[in-house]
């Protein structure tokens, strides 16, 4: 049996599954979808019929819970963009400081960027974020490490003036064109 016969006869079960662990039907439709998709374009996946089935509902668990992770970002993001809105006196100076960190962020080289969003701010753990990024997670630790010191000193320095602009362009982490555009072209480093 080919494969897209298999996936179209696990369909029903597939469909049965995401709507037992989603709590909308449309999300469930969305999460087979989905899931359909990794299904046909993954590079690996079993070979046996047998462990088509198995496979399949591991990848609709895995995006479900991907799902979870990226709406509770987005929650909290939400969250403290509201408490940001309206400070309190004593919380003006924090606010500030909040601001000058997304703004010493969005300034670190892709790489970093990249490396802090799956570790702190999306919350995997460095053997989640390793195999995200197809990396040893002693790799990941010493990316994390160095993404780290490079947004501190981003912060510590005059790297990024009061109005967002950058007023020193040789900053900590300043990122050459020629690096983003190899980056951007390869994916990850």
């Amino acid at each position: 049996m080919t494969f897209r016969r298999s996936l179209t006869r696990l369909l029903p079960d597939l469909k049965a599954y995401a709507r037992s662990i989603c709590s909308d039907p449309s999300d469930a439709e969305d999460l087979v979808g989905d899931a359909v998709e990794r299904a046909l374009t993954a590079r690996s996946r079993p070979r046996q019929p047998e462990g088509l089935r198995p496979w399949l509902f591991r990848v609709v668990r895995n995006l479900n819970i991907d799902r979870h992770r990226r709406d509770r970002v987005r929650l909290d993001h939400k969250a403290e963009a509201l408490r940001s809105a309206a400070p309190a006196d004593g919380q003006v100076r924090a606010v500030a400081e909040d601001v000058l960190v997304r703004l010493a962020f969005e300034r670190l080289k892709p790489m970093e960027r990249e490396i802090l969003s799956l570790v702190d701010v999306t919350g995997l753990t460095y053997a989640e974020a390793g195999a995200v990024l197809g990396i040893p997670v002693g790799t990941v630790m010493s990316r994390v490490s160095r993404a780290r010191k490079s947004l501190l000193a981003r912060v510590g320095s005059d790297a990024v003036g009061p109005d967002g602009s950058d007023s020193d362009r040789n900053a900590v982490g300043e990122t050459d064109e020629a690096e983003t555009v190899e980056y951007a072209e390869k994916g990850r480093p």
